[in-house]
C-alpha cells in the first residue's frame, strides 16, 4: 500500500507537469502573425521619435533582418450608413514580410498605397459589420479626432481628422481581437490623421534565422535605455503565460502536500516492522552486529519501499503522458472542434521528470528518518537485550 501511495502521488506529478506543459506550448501557438519576434514601444507616452543616434546603432545589430514600423490608435470607420470604433494600425512595407500577410487574406490582396491611392486591409469580422468588399468603388472613411484640439460645439466636424481609403483586402487570424477590431493602413496615411511626423508607436523586429531573441534583447536594451521596453513574443502575452506558469507551480505545490500524506504511509509500515522483528533484532544482536548495522537493514527496507513507488510512479507517469500526448485519449469536451485542441496536450519535459524525481526522493528520505532515528534510540538504550 506504502508502494502504491507514493507511486500514484508522483504519477499524478509528472502527469500534471506534462499538461501545463502542453498547455504552454498552446500558448505559443496563439501567438498572432501581428506578433513580432521583437517589439520596442515606449514605457511612457504613446508614441516616441527612433530617429536617434541610440537607436541607429542599436538597430545595426548584425541579428536582425528587417525593421517594421508601427503606428496604432482608435479610429471610427464608416462605410455607407455604417459606422464601427476600431484600432487603426498604419505599417510600412516590411510588414507584409513580417506576418506573411499573402498567407492571411482570404479576399482581395494585401496592399498599402498605389500611386496616390492609400489601401486599407480589414479584418474579416470588421469587413462583414462594415459591409464593404475589396473592388467596391466607394472608399471607407476613417475619423480620428485631432489631438489638443477643443470641441467647437457649434462645429464638432471640426474636431476630426478625415481621411479615405480603399478596400484592398481581407484577412483572417482567427481571434476575435484583430479579425473584428483591427484596420490596416500605410503608415505614411495614419500619421497624417494622427498628426505626427517620425513617430511610432512601437519597432517591430524581425531576426535572422537562429538567432538569440533573449540576446538581441539585452543588446537593444543596453543601447537605448530604460525609457523603451524591448519585448519578445513571450513578454507581449506575459499576462496569460505568467498565469500558466503559476498555475502550474500551484499545482505542483499542491501535489507535493498530498505526496508528504502518502509518503508518511511508509514510517506506519517501518514501525511496524521494527516491531515484528524485535527477536531477529536480538538474534543479530546476540551474533555481534553492530547498532549501526542494524538500523542500516531498515533503512535499506525504506529507501526500497520509497524508491519502488518513485520509479513505477514516473514509468507511469511518463507512460500515461505518451498515450495521451500520442493517441488524445482524455478529451477536452464532447464537441470535437469546440477548443483550440479536442485532447488535452501533453509535453513530456526530461527537466519536469527530474525534479520530480528529487523532489519525491527528498520527501520520503526526509519521512524515513524518524522510525529509524527512533529505532536508533531503542538500540543505544539496550531496549533489545
Amino acid at each position: 500500500m506504502s508502494v502504491c501511495g507514493i507511486a500514484v502521488a508522483t504519477m499524478a506529478m509528472v502527469t500534471a507537469l506534462s499538461v501545463f506543459n502542453g498547455f504552454g506550448k498552446l500558448v505559443e501557438t496563439t501567438f498572432s502573425a501581428f506578433d513580432p519576434e521583437l517589439k520596442i514601444t515606449a514605457v511612457k507616452g504613446k508614441v516616441f521619435d527612433y530617429q536617434t543616434a541610440e537607436f541607429t546603432m542599436a538597430l545595426q545589430n548584425p541579428d536582425i533582418d528587417f525593421i517594421s514600423e508601427s503606428l496604432e490608435d482608435n479610429v471610427l470607420l464608416r462605410f455607407n450608413n455604417r459606422q464601427v470604433p476600431v484600432i487603426l494600425k498604419g505599417v510600412s512595407e516590411d510588414f507584409k514580410y513580417m506576418t506573411q500577410m499573402d498567407k492571411l487574406i482570404i479576399d482581395g490582396s494585401f496592399k498599402l498605397r498605389e500611386d496616390v491611392v492609400d489601401y486599407v486591409t480589414l479584418g474579416s469580422g470588421l469587413a462583414y459589420t462594415l459591409g464593404v468588399r475589396p473592388g467596391y468603388v466607394d472608399p471607407v472613411e476613417i475619423f480620428v479626432p485631432k489631438r489638443d484640439v477643443q470641441v467647437n460645439l457649434t462645429n464638432p466636424a471640426a474636431a476630426f481628422s478625415q481621411g479615405n481609403a480603399q478596400a484592398g483586402g481581407v484577412f483572417n487570424l482567427n481571434q476575435p481581437q484583430f479579425d473584428e477590431q483591427m484596420a490596416i493602413v500605410p503608415i505614411e496615411l495614419a500619421r497624417v490623421l494622427f498628426r505626427y511626423q517620425n513617430e511610432v508607436s512601437s519597432l517591430d523586429i524581425k531576426l535572422k534565422e537562429g538567432a538569440s531573441a533573449q540576446k538581441v534583447s539585452k543588446s537593444i536594451s543596453q543601447i537605448i535605455g530604460s525609457d523603451y521596453l524591448v519585448e519578445d513574443r513571450f513578454e507581449q502575452q506575459k499576462e496569460s503565460y505568467r498565469m500558466l506558469q503559476i498555475e502550474k507551480w500551484v499545482t505542483f505545490f499542491i501535489l507535493s502536500f498530498i505526496l508528504i500524506i502518502a509518503a508518511f504511509n511508509v514510517v506506519g509500515p517501518l514501525s511496524i516492522l521494527i516491531i515484528e522483528k524485535r527477536n531477529d533484532i536480538k538474534i543479530l544482536k546476540s551474533m555481534g552486529a553492530a547498532d549501526e548495522t542494524i538500523a542500516r537493514i531498515f533503512l535499506f527496507e525504506g529507501w526500497l519501499i520509497s524508491f519502488s513507488g518513485i520509479i513505477i510512479g514516473i514509468i507511469l507517469g511518463v507512460a500515461i503522458s505518451f498515450l495521451q500526448q500520442h493517441f488524445g485519449i482524455l478529451k477536452l469536451g464532447g464537441t470535437p472542434g469546440a477548443y483550440l485542441v479536442d485532447a488535452y496536450p501533453v509535453i513530456v519535459k526530461t527537466t519536469d521528470v527530474l525534479l520530480t524525481f528529487l523532489i519525491v526522493c527528498a520527501i520520503c528520505m526526509s519521512t524515513i528518518i524518524y522510525p529509524i532515528h527512533n529505532l536508533k534510540k531503542q538500540l543505544a538504550v539496550k531496549a533489545f537485550n
